[in-house]
């Protein structure tokens, strides 16, 4: 499943402040199927073999990941309607089932999908799924680290997540350790604590499952970033959409704006309000695309003015930079996308 950018919240741990929330118990398959298209995205449910539903849906954490666990209690079906736009880790805690990705049946139920992906599932009644779900644009930024630029397309990861492998293992007991931290009251008191911790999860994710960027940033992990840097980049990615600043970064990241675009200098090669932009563009090409695809509706000023771009000259020269063409070029080349 693809889900809401959690990395807009403004709280800083729990769902809506709250700490682990039960969103659902109970056998009302319309309003499972509501509360799960309303937090992930649209999806067709089917309830296998007339079976009664004993759902159970639970939020424990949405920040610039967010975490879930749900379970339908019965034999089901899930396709999404569209798309994935988001990265989706599925991780079992019990039962079994079957998961289709593009077309292709996986090995394993403990997988990972991300944008531009289709998807269907099957699970059995004994079926209870951790679900964390990364923005794309929290692991464009993690991958940017590495590169020194924001991706141009989707990372496109292996699906399988090996658990016969140490270093999956690893990272799976990293996933759980994580359910407790934000079960804990020192997740509530510590936001910086708890931002370190998803971070680890992106970085480690990135680092050990095979991607379409994995031998350009191969070697090229991120750990000699200063803390001030990843926390200005995470901020980025969670408040694009917001009419923020360099300044607002600053704050963000507990530095001067000097030494912000001292470390964005050193680190990204870039400055932040370049920086900022970027991530900005991404958004718009993507969302320029899905009108392209017949997808969603919209014209080049409301995508450019969506994304903080309100000089709309200075906009297309930005965008000509980046993808060399122009906004309605992409907007008339949508033969190219399907």
């Amino acid at each position: 499943m693809s889900g809401r950018s959690a990395g807009a919240d403004d709280e800083p741990t729990g769902c809506g402040g709250r700490g682990r929330e039960v969103l659902f118990r109970g056998s009302d398959v319309e309003e499972l199927h509501e509360l799960v298209s309303t937090r992930f995205a649209p999806h067709r449910l089917n309830v296998l073999n007339d079976a009664r539903l004993e759902g159970r849906f639970e939020c424990a954490h949405e920040g610039a990941v967010a975490l879930y666990e749900l379970g339908y209690g019965a034999e089901i079906t899930v396709t999404p309607a569209e798309p994935l736009d988001f990265y989706t880790v599925n991780i079992p805690l019990a039962g079994d089932g079957v998961v289709t990705l593009d077309g292709k049946t996986l090995s394993s139920t403990r997988t990972i999908a991300g944008p531009g992906q289709t998807m269907s599932m099957r699970w059995s009644r004994e079926t209870l799924n951790r679900i964390l779900l990364i923005p794309r644009q929290v692991a464009d930024a993690a991958v940017a680290v590495r590169l020194g630029e924001l991706p141009d397309r989707p990372l496109s990861f292996e699906p399988v997540l090996d658990e016969r492998t140490d270093l999956v293992r690893v990272w799976l007991g990293l996933a759980g350790q994580f359910a407790e931290f934000v079960d804990s009251g020192l997740a509530a008191r510590s936001p910086l604590a708890l931002g370190h911790f998803e971070n680890l999860l992106v970085d480690g994710l990135l680092d050990l499952q095979s991607h379409a960027f994995s031998d350009a940033v191969g070697g090229r992990g991120g750990v000699a970033m200063p803390p001030a840097v990843r926390r200005a980049r995470d901020f980025c990615a969670a408040h694009a959409q917001e009419p923020i600043s360099p300044g607002d970064m600053a704050r963000a990241a507990g530095v001067s704006v000097s030494r912000l675009r001292e470390g964005f200098r050193k680190h990204l090669n870039t400055t932040p309000l370049a920086y900022l932009r970027s991530v900005r563009l991404t958004h718009v090409r993507r969302d320029l695309v899905a009108i392209a695809e017949g997808r969603a509706p919209g014209n080049v000023t409301d995508v450019a003015l969506r994304w903080g771009f309100t000089h709309l000259g200075r906009f297309t020269g930005h965008y000509r930079e980046a993808y060399g063409e122009t906004p309605s070029q992409t907007l008339r080349n949508a033969h190219r996308f399907s």
